[in-house]
């Protein structure tokens, strides 16, 4: 059986070819019994829009290219989806790619949603070039998320405000009674951004010589590795302030594995309010750098450029809130 067309939906509604395409293409100029009429004879039939040929006449495809850098990141889980809830309300459509590994494979990063020429793209993550997103921003709108690399002109940012964040930490665990605390660094801008965020928090309150950082890799063997070389120092750290939940999960193990009780022994805190720290035997406390407000606000800068192509880049900070559960505690000296 042929699938049905839009002029059998034309037929069974009693209309004209053209009053349906008004209707599938949501236009206000149609009477609402003629409407309701047309969208159940297109649910009676079964119909479907022809989505490439629409595109061939709109000189659209209602796809939004999402180049993901992580996949691992459960992060961007939150991010995901706040950008697809906007993107879905405005008729668009989502097609992700793994960044990390088109890079392997020796692909443009962005190739392959450029290739099926995708109406703009959203760059999820940190990229080892985002300078390079400026001969895309020059056919497409194109937005970072995520991410606090520099980008070229043209190129909408939206991200957490890291260094916000960062303090938010470091002053709830000197506000706790901890002195000696160290930081579980990460790498990148936004890595960057929240070491020195602790650092200076540290050197405000007179305890620059207290603080220590352990750079790792931002996975949680990475996070397991560093936090077994703090907490066998001789002046071990009371508290550990690890760049994202993943590493302070590792530092968990690293701590039980030592024997230390957490957080009576140790305070432990994560970055990024990820569904990990809310497991009822992690019960991370963390921060929760908004990444549905993040999302959504990518979204909509993107639908702006839509509407209005050009114009400088903008930049919009989500503010971060700290989340205090099960894994920080009182410092008791003594």
């Amino acid at each position: 059986m042929r699938p049905p067309t839009i002029r059998d939906v034309a037929e069974r509604a009693g209309v004209s070819k053209s009053l349906v395409s008004l209707v599938l293409r949501g236009s206000d100029q149609v009477r609402p019994e003629k409407r309701e009429s047309v969208l159940r004879a297109a649910r009676e039939l079964g119909y479907r829009p022809n989505a490439a040929a629409r595109s061939l006449s709109e000189q659209r495809t209602r796809t939004v290219g999402v180049l993901l850098n992580d996949l691992r990141n459960p992060w961007f889980v939150d991010l995901l989806d706040g950008l697809n809830s906007l993107l879905h309300a405005h008729g668009l459509h989502m097609l992700l790619a793994d960044a990390r590994l088109n890079r392997r494979t020796g692909q443009d990063p962005a190739g392959p949603l450029l290739d099926l020429r995708v109406d703009g793209l959203v760059v999820v993550g940190t990229l080892p070039d985002p300078a390079a997103l400026g001969a895309v921003a020059a056919r497409m709108p194109v937005v970072l998320a995520g991410a606090r690399e520099p980008v070229p002109p043209g190129v909408d940012l939206v991200a957490g405000d890291d260094e916000k964040g960062a303090r938010l930490v470091t002053e709830h665990l000197i506000g706790l009674g901890h002195r000696r605390i160290a930081h579980l660094a990460g790498y990148g801008a936004v890595g960057e951004l929240r070491r020195r965020s602790f650092e200076a928090t540290m050197r405000e309150h007179g305890l620059a010589d207290r603080a220590v950082v352990e750079t790792g890799d931002m996975t949680e063997e990475g996070g397991y590795r560093a936090a077994v070389r703090l907490l066998n120092r001789p002046d071990r750290p009371t508290a550990v302030f690890a760049v994202n939940d993943i590493t302070c999960v590792g530092a968990l193990s690293a701590a039980e594995e030592l024997g230390l009780r957490v957080p009576h022994d140790v305070s432990l805190v994560g970055y990024d309010n990820t569904s990990i720290s809310r497991l009822r035997h992690l019960w991370l406390t963390t921060v929760d750098n908004a990444g549905h407000e993040v999302g959504r606000r990518a979204a909509r800068f993107l639908l702006d450029r839509f509407e209005r192509p050009g114009g400088e880049g903008r930049v919009h900070l989500a503010t971060p809130t700290l989340e205090v559960r099960g894994t920080t505690f009182r410092f008791q000296r003594g």
